[in-house]
């Protein structure tokens, strides 16, 4: 309050807009409210709130003034300063209107702060919040029951996140969560409800969290039959989220460069936008199952590794997001894969085309292609590539 009360030792500003006409201000009513009660105030104290009704007799915020001496209410040049105006602020209406004025404002510099925020053309804030309008019904629900969109997006961070990642401390987790009305505690919950769905964390003696919901279920289970439309569907519902907040961006289909995805031919704007956001999702979830690493050589660097499709896309429109019809690899070993020069047994086991021997005596391919017959490929946290998959390819694309 001493922050905002006139000096009474004879240093107050004498301000000519203001005159004498803002001193001596008492308390009206001969009492303090009438039986509203009142609010004494010292000049160590924190004033309360102004209320409309403040103008009739001050008792919300009554000045103490000393011993034997009636308190007063604040002067409309106090009720300014209380509201951040100012001394230069002029008031140019009369007691009882300036009361109510001050009471009804917005503090100016709440006001100016919020104006740095929002004119700020080159240095924009790290979170921007689109209209909820332009989102898709469903994904903004805060209600016990999980919607479909919603688990979803849960699908979508599954498939794009580590294994060792699904949990509440994620930033990922965090600002989606928070994007779609959940807390964090609960999404990465039913990240481990589905990773308990998962024959590839169960296999390996890992457990995600029982009690999944029947809807969790169902939604896998259209995964596992229908990969493509299912896979396509998630990550437009997590392109769409990600433009409303850019800490999420990372988890967009336009997050990918176009260098590190495959080359295709497309008809039209519209086919060409839909075959980039499966194949960024396909490459998202391999590259997370595999934790970024050639499943034959080992290599960590994502600028060299492919999402290698098994059954190749042209062959197999419905699993062509299917992450069991994926492998990780590097490059080179995706271009010998592709070409039926390297294959992956069902067992899991390398082997390597005879028509390689013709190198051998050439030391890089002794060393990076023939040298990988009989070895194991290191094994997905998620989503194991499937046997027929693996048949399909020994049989049909391998060169004996």
């Amino acid at each position: 309050m001493r922050h905002i009360l006139h000096n009474t030792d004879g240093s107050e500003p004498k301000l000519a807009h203001d005159g004498d006409t803002y001193f001596d201000h008492k308390a009206k009513g001969n009492g303090f409210g009438f039986g509203f009660g009142f609010g004494l105030v010292y000049p160590d104290s924190i004033a309360r709130t102004l209320s409309a009704r403040y103008y009739k007799d001050g008792s919300e915020i009554l000045v103490w003034q000393g011993e034997g001496k009636n308190p007063r209410r604040l002067t409309p040049r106090e009720c300014a300063r209380l509201m951040g105006c100012p001394d230069d602020f002029r008031i140019p209406v009369s007691d009882t209107r300036a009361y109510r004025l001050f009471a009804d404002a917005a503090m100016p510099p709440m006001m100016a702060a919020i104006a740095k925020l929002v004119c700020q053309p080159n240095k924009p804030s790290a979170t921007v919040i689109a209209s909820s309008a332009a989102l898709p019904a469903g994904l903004i629900v805060t209600s016990k029951n999980w919607t479909r969109e919603q688990v979803l997006i849960a699908l979508n961070l599954y498939c794009q996140l580590p294994f060792g990642k699904l949990h509440k401390g994620n930033p990922l987790i965090i600002e989606t969560a928070k994007l779609i009305g959940r807390t964090p505690s609960s999404l990465a919950m039913k990240l481990t409800n589905l990773a308990s769905l998962d024959p590839a964390i169960i296999e390996t003696g890992r457990k995600g969290l029982p009690g999944s919901s029947s809807l969790d279920k169902e939604i896998w289970q259209e995964f596992q039959a229908n990969p493509d439309a299912v896979g396509y569907e998630s990550q437009l519902l997590m392109d769409a989220l990600a433009k409303t907040d850019r800490i999420i961006e990372p988890l967009s289909s336009e997050a990918e460069p176009d260098d590190v995805l495959p080359s295709f031919f497309a008809e039209n704007t519209t086919a060409r936008v839909q075959i980039r956001v499966r194949q960024s999702f396909f490459r998202k979830t391999i590259l997370s199952s595999y934790e970024g690493r050639c499943c034959m050589t080992g290599l960590a660097d994502p600028r060299l590794l492919v999402a290698s499709h098994i059954v190749p896309w042209a062959k197999d429109e419905k699993n062509r997001l299917n992450p069991a019809n994926g492998l990780c690899l590097s490059s080179l070993h995706d271009k010998a894969f592709d070409r039926g020069l390297l294959t992956v047994t069902p067992d899991f086991v390398i082997k390597v085309s005879p028509q390689l021997n013709t190198l051998g005596d050439n030391p890089f391919t002794k060393d990076y292609l023939i040298g990988l017959e009989g070895r194991k490929i290191a094994l997905p946290k998620k989503f194991w590539p499937l046997r027929e998959f693996l048949d399909y390819h020994h049989d049909e694309l391998f060169l004996r």
